[in-house]
C-alpha cells in the first residue's frame, strides 16, 4: 500500500507542496539545532549504490532531528536477489517509520511504496532523484531570491537529475533549457509531463543539442556525470559522445551576468567539468550539497512527523 507522505518523484508534488517543503528548510537551516520533530522515529536507509552525500545527510537530519537512521547495505538486504522487494517493504514497515531507498532501478522504489505501509522516499534511483532535485531548488532561491522567472540551462546527459530537475523547475516556475547529444536526450514521456507542468506555471521546457544555446541568458548553469553509476561498461563511448559538451569558463561566460555554477557531484574533473571551475567564484556546488540535509529534514518531517512541516522557535 503507498503511503502519501512519502516522495518517490518531484511529480508527486504539487507546486503548493514544493513551496512548503522550500520554506520549512529555509526556517530549519536558518535555526540549526538538535530538535525534536522527529524524536521516537526511525527509517532505515536501504541503499543498493554507494554514497557521500546522500548517506550521510540523510543520517544527519534524522539525529538533528531527534529520530534515528538504521543503514542497510546492499550486501544486508539483496533487493530482489536475497530477498524479494515486496518482502522487505513488509517487514521493515514492522520495524520502522519510514525507509529511504537509493536503488539502482525505478521499480524498485515503486514495489517498496506498492507494499510498505510506511512513507518511502527515493533517495535516488536510475530514473529520478528528487531529493536533488528540491536542494537544487533550494541553492537557487537561497542564491537568486526567487525562483519564478528564472532560466535554469542543463548540460549533458538526460538522466535521473535532469529529470528530477526538470520536473521541479516545471513545477516552481522557472525555465528549463537542456542540451544533450544524439542518443542521450531527454526521454518524450519526462519532457511531456514537464510541458504540462510548466502550462501551469508559466515556465518555458526546451532540449536542444547545442550547449550555447542552452546557456544564454541562463541564470544557472548545470551539470552532472556523463557517466552515472552502473553505465560503467559505456564510460569511453559516453566520453567520446559527450566531448563538446564539458562546461568550462568559457561556456559559463556565455550564460547571464553572474550566473551560478551547480553540479550534483560527485564530480569528474576534466570530464563534464573543467578543472578548477567547481572553485570558481560562480559555483555554488558546495552550498548546493550543504542543502541536501536541509530540504531532506523537511521531507523527513513531511513523511514522519505530526503535522508535516517544522515548527523552529524564532
Amino acid at each position: 500500500m503507498a503511503v502519501s507522505t512519502g516522495l518517490l518523484s518531484v511529480a508527486d508534488l504539487t507546486p503548493a507542496e514544493i513551496q512548503h517543503l522550500l520554506e520549512s528548510a529555509v526556517l530549519l537551516k536558518r535555526g540549526r539545532r538538535q530538535e525534536s520533530h522527529l524524536a521516537g522515529r526511525t527509517v532505515a536507509l536501504v541503499f543498493e549504490k554507494p554514497s557521500l552525500r546522500t548517506r550521510v545527510s540523510f543520517e544527519v537530519a534524522m539525529r538533528e532531528l531527534g529520530g534515528h537512521a538504521i543503514y542497510l547495505s546492499p550486501a544486508e538486504v539483496g533487493l530482489g536477489k536475497r530477498e524479494s522487494v515486496s518482502d522487505v517493504a513488509r517487514t521493515l514497515s514492522r520495524f520502522v517509520h519510514g525507509i529511504v531507498a537509493r536503488t539502482f532501478a525505478h521499480g524498485s522504489v515503486e514495489l517498496l511504496a506498492q507494499h510498505a505501509t510506511v512513507p518511502v522516499i527515493n533517495a535516488l534511483s536510475d530514473y529520478e532523484h528528487p531529493c536533488q532535485a528540491l536542494g537544487d531548488l533550494l541553492t537557487i532561491l537561497e542564491k537568486k531570491g526567487r525562483l519564478k522567472g528564472l532560466r535554469l540551462a542543463y548540460v549533458g546527459d538526460g538522466n535521473n537529475v535532469a529529470r528530477s530537475l526538470m520536473l521541479a523547475a516545471a513545477a516552481a516556475g522557472l525555465d528549463f533549457a537542456i542540451a544533450s547529444p544524439p542518443g542521450y536526450e531527454m526521454d518524450g514521456p519526462a519532457l511531456e509531463r514537464a510541458r504540462k507542468a510548466a502550462g501551469q506555471s508559466g515556465a518555458a521546457i526546451a532540449a536542444m543539442a547545442e550547449p550555447h544555446r542552452a546557456v544564454e541568458k541562463a541564470d544557472v548553469v548545470y551539470t552532472d556525470v556523463w557517466t552515472s553509476m552502473g553505465q560503467e561498461a559505456e564510460s569511453e563511448v559516453r566520453r567520446r559522445a559527450f566531448a563538446a559538451y564539458q562546461v568550462d569558463s568559457g561556456l559559463l561566460s556565455r550564460a547571464g551576468k553572474g550566473a551560478l555554477f551547480m553540479h550534483p557531484l560527485p564530480a569528474h574533473h576534466g570530464e563534464e567539468v573543467a578543472e578548477g571551475l567547481l572553485d570558481h567564484p560562480q559555483s555554488v556546488v558546495f552550498d548546493q550539497a550543504e542543502n541536501r540535509l536541509h530540504i531532506q529534514k523537511a521531507i523527513l518531517i513531511r513523511a514522519l512527523g505530526p503535522g508535516g512541516h517544522a515548527h523552529p522557535a524564532p
